[in-house]
């Protein structure tokens, strides 16, 4: 029987899904998308899973040709076909999950939206779920009642930021109180890759009615290098507002490492921004808008992450 992993990528991420495999040393395996005229679709595998060791690879963020419902809805999908045909274990690839900033009741009644993906995916039997950098780690790993594998790209941010800070201090910020945690393993992973654990320092943030309010840094920063780690950026308000900030309060320079760089309207603002040095974001997701001078914006492939879980997870 036949011992290599099998990859499929559904539409849309097939050109993560090839960088993936490519790394495994294999090929992606074929399968047919069928577009129904009514808006249904089918998809399904066109070589045999039976007795397989099968992954499925998607990304959830929301594009003009797919939104975020469709692509969750054809990777459940599929994940239970390929159940149904017989495949050993199914595990499923996730660069950017959806629906999981909502992990907790902010609200009375609110939803919380990380615990009801979760009860979707393992309706459909799903063995493991593989995401990078959700919201909140802990409340994925709870959510979920199958394996879970949480990946992180700090160390790519750290070996690629290095060289641009040189010898100057440095200080990583948080652009709210929330994200202190995420900061911490930044921390870590600089100390690993450096010797030095510099200091951290994080904003004071209020939502209220889609509006953010709270001017407050706790932290010094004067003298200092400012990388601000956030995990996903949609409008770029927060993340401006945290650049400002720090340029106020005295940081040399001021560099923004986010790993899922939606960049939906408005966040233009954040490739003209004078208090922004330089972005750095992952390929987990396609940015809705553009950077205007591309030198402004890094972005680090992660396909290697994904390639090496497989290798971890491959029985």
């Amino acid at each position: 029987m036949n011992s290599e992993p099998v990859l499929f990528a559904l539409e849309g991420s097939h050109e993560f899904g090839r960088s993936v495999a490519a790394q495994l040393g294999i090929s992606l395996a074929p399968h047919e998308d069928r577009a129904f005229d009514d808006g249904e679709h089918k998809s399904r595998p066109l070589q045999s899973v039976r007795g397989r060791d099968v992954y499925v690879l998607h990304t959830l963020f929301g594009e003009q040709a797919l939104s975020v419902n469709d692509k969750l809805l054809r990777l459940l999908f599929f994940i239970a076909t390929v159940k149904d045909a017989g495949a050993k274990r199914v595990t499923a690839l996730v660069p950017y999950l959806a629906y999981a900033r909502k992990d907790r009741r902010a609200k009375e009644q609110d939803p919380v939206t990380t615990r009801y993906v979760a009860q979707l995916f393992e309706a459909m039997a799903v063995d493991c779920v593989v995401a990078l950098e959700v919201h909140n780690r802990g409340a994925f790993d709870n959510a979920f009642r199958c394996q879970t594998v949480h990946l992180e790209a700090h160390s790519l941010f750290v070996n690629a930021l290095i060289d641009r800070v040189g010898d100057e201090p440095v200080v990583i910020v948080s652009p709210d109180a929330g994200g202190t945690k995420r900061v911490d393993r930044f921390r870590d992973a600089w100390a690993d890759a450096t010797g030095e654990q510099p200091p951290t320092a994080f904003l004071e943030k209020r939502r209220s009615d889609g509006k953010v309010t709270g001017d407050a840094v706790i932290g010094d920063m004067t003298g200092k290098v400012a990388i601000i780690v956030d995990d996903m950026v949609a409008s770029g308000t927060t993340l401006l507002r945290a650049a400002d900030a720090c340029k106020d309060k005295g940081a040399t320079r001021v560099f923004g490492v986010i790993t899922h760089g939606l960049f939906g309207p408005g966040s233009e603002q954040l490739y003209r921004a004078v208090s922004m040095d330089q972005l750095f974001i992952t390929d987990s997701v396609t940015p809705q808008q553009k950077p205007e001078v591309q030198g402004r914006v890094t972005t680090l492939p992660v396909a290697g992450l994904f390639a090496q879980a497989v290798r971890e997870l491959h029985t």
